[in-house]
């Protein structure tokens, strides 16, 4: 009989956002080996996509528990605790000092693509002591490839790189691809870089969720400046009013008034409205793009200038196609959590607490964690993808009792983030985190949307918005 995996092994952790990080910090905690993968030139690569946006929750719901204990051994400077960081004021204060510490920074590889993952010495189909086989991880940096030997792996990678398309059904086109001149998928920085690129334009933003309100807020603001800028919003939601929430009975006051910021947009004439519309094909028409789609029953085909896709995101699987995995056919989620996000059933407050248990796969000592673990259901928290880690960590160390403990109390009115409605630096909004503050939302966290119309977006994010 084989021997058992090597316990001098270290644990591989697959992206170096938020959640990534949080699991070495937990894992440098108990003492455990570790070594971090980033694909990206700089850690939290995808939420420096993002950056200008404001999370929607302030400091303490957008840290973990232990990186905050290494940080302060460190004579680390804490943020003001009431304050809503934007994506970038994260990175600057928490991920990168956390990445900087002497407990992380020797074990972080960047410039490091993970391109698949199996056991050593045997494919998919071998069954007899594959667990007593250590993880290979073949990875790619400068151009070479490399064999690395793990005991356990947690992928945090995220779902930021794989946005969703327009299309309704799902389906990626040729056609669609060859626009991204013309197509943004995610949240711009309308106030930044791409002004000129939507000043003056006639821009469809597509999708019903928070990322797709805080778009069209910011591109509101533009129409200010350059009042022949015309806004299209399309959804495939019944009636318009579904997106507007809850306004001033929502529980949560800048969520609400991001809501009634809509509305009062939409109620002006700013804002066009067209739903429900099942965009079913997108192409050329010399410089403008041509939407078709269904409205009412009908075909409806519309002339946009620019479009902005606010739809969500899809995991990556395509590294894994050795490994066992247990995903759910409707979420893309790990099976064991499958129905406890169903986004038809739970906001992303009232989604329970989970951990190790219920996010293994038939391949044991794998785990996804963080954005990715929620496939394209967008009710991901940053402080979910926390205590998965922290489950996870402790029971790789052995510590059954801390790992089966569950250490996280969600509102049931959690949400993702915001973005500027009383901002007065105009910066954006963001995901994945939860309670409120003032300022416009994004969701996701992180999120994705399995309804190919709420953001994702990612939250917290990271290698998504939300590793």
């Amino acid at each position: 009989m084989d021997k058992p995996i090597s316990k001098e092994l270290p644990v591989a952790i697959i992206g170096a956002g938020p959640i990534g990080l949080a699991a070495a910090a937990h894992l440098a905690v108990k003492g455990q080996k570790f070594i971090i993968l980033e694909a990206g030139t700089e850690i939290a690569d995808n939420i420096r996509k993002w950056e200008h946006v404001r999370l929607f929750s302030p400091w303490p719901y957008n840290m973990d528990k232990a990186a905050k204990e290494l940080l302060v051994r460190h004579n680390w400077k804490e943020p003001n605790q009431v304050d809503l960081p934007t994506g970038k004021e994260v990175i600057a204060q928490y991920l990168e000092p956390l990445a900087r510490l002497p407990e992380i920074e020797p074990s972080l590889f960047l410039n490091t693509v993970v391109v698949s993952i199996s056991r050593k010495n045997i494919d998919k189909m071998k069954t007899i002591n594959r667990g007593n086989q250590p993880f290979i991880l073949f990875v790619e940096k400068e151009n070479l490839t490399e064999r690395i030997e793990a005991k356990a792996v947690i992928d945090a990678s995220g779902t930021w790189s794989r946005p969703n398309p327009v299309n309704s059904e799902g389906i990626w086109t040729s056609e669609e691809k060859a626009l991204n001149e013309h197509i943004y998928y995610g949240i711009p920085n309308l106030l930044g870089e791409k002004n000129s690129r939507y000043k003056g334009k006639r821009i469809a933003v597509v999708g019903g969720g928070h990322s797709a309100l805080n778009t069209l807020i910011e591109l509101a603001k533009l129409k200010e400046s350059d009042p022949q800028t015309e806004l299209i919003w399309i959804m495939r939601k019944r009636n318009v009013e579904e997106a507007y929430g809850g306004e001033g009975n929502d529980q949560l006051e800048a969520r609400g008034e991001l809501g009634t910021r809509i509305h009062q947009l939409v109620h002006s004439g700013i804002v066009h409205v067209i739903t429900p519309f099942h965009v079913q094909q997108v192409k050329s028409l010399g410089d403008s793009l041509l939407l078709t789609g269904e409205n009412e029953g009908e075909i409806r085909e519309l002339k946009m200038d620019e479009i902005i896709v606010n739809t969500g995101s899809r995991p990556d699987f395509s590294f894994l196609s050795e490994l066992r995995l247990s995903i759910d056919q409707t979420t893309e989620s790990v099976v064991g959590i499958a129905p406890l996000i169903d986004p038809n059933v739970h906001s992303c407050g009232t989604v329970r607490p989970h951990g190790e248990k219920e996010l293994r796969h038939n391949e044991e000592g794998f785990y996804i964690v963080g954005m990715k673990s929620y496939g394209r259901a967008p009710t991901f928290l940053m402080a979910t993808g926390y205590e998965q880690v922290r489950s996870i960590a402790a029971y790789l160390s052995g510590d059954i009792e801390s790992a089966t403990k569950v250490e996280l109390v969600l509102p049931e009115t959690g949400v993702c983030s915001t973005n500027n409605l009383r901002d007065p630096e105009n910066k954006g909004s963001s995901c994945c985190t939860q309670v409120v503050h003032e300022t416009p939302i994004v969701s996701s966290c992180g999120t994705s949307s399995a309804s190919n119309e709420a953001a994702s977006i990612p939250v917290s994010v990271s290698s998504s918005c939300c590793k």
